[in-house]
C-alpha cells in the first residue's frame, strides 16, 4: 500500500481521528473491555440449548439439539456441543449468558439492526455515533493511549464510529509497516491538508506506541480467522499499547441453510478463541480486569425453515466473561409458546442494559447520557 493510499484509507474511514481532552481521570479505563461481534446474527437458541422445551424441539424437529448432545448446565438449558471450551469458565463461575437479548419494534435487516446495536439508538431513531464514541467523548481515555479502541477482524467502527480515536488492525506488524509510511512533512496553512498532516502524525504515533504489540505469549491460541484475532488482541496487550476497548469479529453466522455444520463450527471457533483469551489473559494478569461481552445484530427464527437452516430473528443469547463475572443465566427463558406475528420471540432484556452495566458498573460512567435514557443494569458483575 503506497503511503498517499494509506492517508486516503484512515481519512475516509474514520480509523484514528483524534479528539481534543477533557476533563476525565481516565482510570476506570485500566479495565479493559473486549467486544466480539457474531457477524450475520447468532442463533441463540441452538448456542443455549433450551432441550427441556418441548415448542424447542417441535420447532425444530431437524435442528433441534438433542438433551443427550447439548452440555448441561441445568434441569433445562445447556450449551450447545461446540461450546465445550467454555464448560470450565461455567464451572468457575465466570460465564453469564444472558438470555433475551432484544429491543422494542426489532428491525430484521443486518445493515439497520447491526446500526441500531452500535449507536444504541431506538428502532426508529438514526445516530450518528456509536456509542463508544459517545462515551469517550464524554469521558475520554487517557491521552497516552495508543487508542481508544482497537478493530481486529473487521475494520468496520461499529460502537466507535463518529469520533472514537480508533485502530482497525489485523496484524501488528503489518500496521506498523503502514504507519511508516505516515510522516508529517511541513506545516500547512492549508485547512485541508493541516487536518490530513494532522492525521498523518496521530498514526505514527500510534504506531510507535503499538511498537512492541509482537510481544511473545506462552499461550497457544487456535488455528483459524478467529483464533488469529484473538492472537492480534492478546500481542496488543502485552506489548504496553493501551486501549480501552478491543473489538473482535467472527462472521458467518447467517445460517439460513445447511446450519448444523456451519453453525457448530462457528461456534468451536468462537469457544476456543474464548477459553485462549482467558489463558491470554491470564497469563498477562489481565483476565480480573477484564470484561468480555459477545453482541450480534440479531438471533434466528426459532422455527427452522425449509433449507435446514434459520431466517432472520430478533432476541438471543449472549455472554460475558471476565474474572469479575459473576456467572450464571441472566433474563428470562425463551418465550416459545408467545412468538409474534413474524414467529419470532419477544425480548427479555433491552441491549441498552447490557451497555448500561458495562459504562455504570465496569467503568464508573454514568450511563443515561451516553444512552440517552435510564435503562436497569445486570447483576452480572462482582464488584
Amino acid at each position: 500500500m503506497k503511503r498517499r493510499d494509506f492517508l486516503r484509507w484512515i481519512a475516509v474511514s474514520g480509523g484514528l481521528t483524534f479528539l481534543p481532552a477533557r476533563a476525565w481521570a481516565g482510570a476506570a479505563y485500566e479495565r479493559l473491555l473486549i467486544l466480539v461481534e457474531l457477524k450475520g446474527g447468532n442463533d441463540g437458541l441452538n448456542t443455549l440449548v433450551p432441550f427441556a422445551d418441548p415448542a424447542y424441539h417441535r420447532l425444530r424437529p431437524r435442528l433441534a439439539v438433542k438433551r443427550e448432545e447439548a452440555i448441561q448446565l441445568d434441569e433445562h438449558n445447556g450449551l450447545h456441543p461446540a461450546l465445550r471450551p467454555l464448560l470450565p469458565l461455567w464451572q468457575a463461575g465466570e460465564l453469564a449468558a444472558i438470555r433475551g437479548l432484544g429491543y422494542p419494534s426489532p428491525n430484521l435487516s443486518h445493515f439497520r439492526s447491526i446500526e441500531i446495536w452500535d449507536t444504541a439508538s431506538k428502532s426508529a431513531e438514526y445516530l450518528q455515533a456509536g456509542w463508544l464514541a459517545r462515551a469517550f467523548a464524554a469521558h475520554p481515555p487517557p491521552a497516552t493511549f495508543a487508542a481508544e479502541g482497537v478493530l481486529v477482524g473487521s475494520g468496520e467502527l461499529g460502537p466507535l464510529a463518529g469520533g472514537a480515536r480508533a485502530i482497525a488492525l489485523n496484524n501488528p506488524a503489518e500496521f506498523l509497516r503502514q504507519a511508516r509510511l505516515a510522516r508529517p512533512e511541513m506545516r500547512a496553512d492549508n485547512a485541508a491538508l493541516a487536518h490530513i498532516r494532522k492525521v498523518e502524525s496521530d498514526i505514527a504515533q500510534a504506531g510507535t506506541r503499538l511498537a512492541n504489540a509482537q510481544a511473545s505469549l506462552r499461550t497457544e491460541f487456535p488455528r483459524g480467522e478467529f483464533g488469529n484475532a484473538v492472537r492480534t488482541a492478546c500481542q496488543v496487550i502485552a506489548g504496553g499499547a493501551e486501549t480501552a476497548v478491543l473489538r473482535l469479529s467472527l462472521g458467518g453466522f447467517d445460517t439460513h441453510q445447511n446450519q448444523p455444520g456451519a453453525h457448530a463450527n462457528l461456534l468451536g471457533q468462537l469457544a476456543e478463541g474464548l477459553a485462549a483469551l482467558k489463558t491470554a489473559l491470564q497469563e498477562l494478569n489481565r483476565w480480573e480486569r477484564t470484561l468480555i461481552l459477545t453482541y450480534a445484530e440479531f438471533g434466528r427464527r426459532p422455527q427452522e425453515n425449509q433449507s435446514n437452516g434459520t431466517d432472520h430473528g430478533t432476541a438471543s443469547v449472549h455472554f460475558a466473561l471476565g474474572g469479575r463475572v459473576r456467572g450464571g443465566l441472566y433474563g428470562a427463558a425463551p418465550a416459545l409458546d408467545r412468538l409474534d406475528g413474524n414467529g419470532n420471540l419477544p425480548f427479555a432484556v433491552d441491549f441498552r442494559s447490557l451497555y448500561a452495566t458495562a459504562l455504570a458498573r465496569w467503568w464508573g460512567i454514568d450511563p443515561a447520557p451516553v444512552l440517552n435514557g435510564r435503562f436497569e443494569t445486570l447483576p452480572i458483575l462482582r464488584t
